[in-house]
């Protein structure tokens, strides 16, 4: 009986790590760019941490998580060497208000489109906003479902440390 419990205990624990390595990195996803062409998500390399936020045109948390960034931070990243990146969950039906939504708010971070929900299926994500924080490696080191404001706090300081060269916890 002891040997079972025992055996029990180390597939829990090896369950639980695994659980907490499943997305190391990007699963390879197409998705498109506001000029309709098809790219992977490999593509979304960086020499240092690299921001995404999936977000929708309907979704008000949304707009207020980016606004931040766009607002606060975006320029000092782009300087430090942080890519920021915002990847549309509108569908077919309002994927057509991405591009107006962006040029009315002036974001300059690179957005893409994924209509189908590949990408957010791939990556278990049930709801917007969603962010991920990427190592300059591609590891996905940080993970965030929902807005409140201040999150954004959050999200300098973890990208500073990475800037810094320190480690993360999950």
């Amino acid at each position: 009986m002891k040997t079972f419990a025992l055996f029990f205990l180390a597939h829990l624990i090896t369950v639980s790590v695994s659980a907490q390595n499943e997305y190391k990195k990007l699963p390879d996803v197409s998705v498109k760019n506001l000029s309709g062409e098809t790219l992977s998500t490999t593509s979304f390399t960086n020499e240092g941490p690299i921001y995404i936020s999936f977000w929708a045109t309907w979704c008000k948390p949304c707009i207020k998580e980016l606004e931040a960034v766009s607002s606060d931070y975006y320029d000092d990243w782009q300087a430090a060497g942080v890519k920021v990146i915002a990847v549309s969950v509108d569908d077919s039906r309002t994927s057509s208000k991405v591009k107006p939504s962006i040029d009315a708010r002036g974001w300059e971070f690179e957005i893409y489109l994924d209509e189908n929900a590949d990408l957010q299926r791939a990556l278990s994500i049930t709801s917007v906003p969603h962010s991920f924080i990427l190592d300059k490696e591609g590891n996905i080191v940080w993970s965030h479902s929902g807005y409140s404001e201040g999150d954004e706090i959050e999200i300098d300081e973890i990208i500073k440390r990475l800037l810094n060269g320190e480690s993360i916890e999950k």
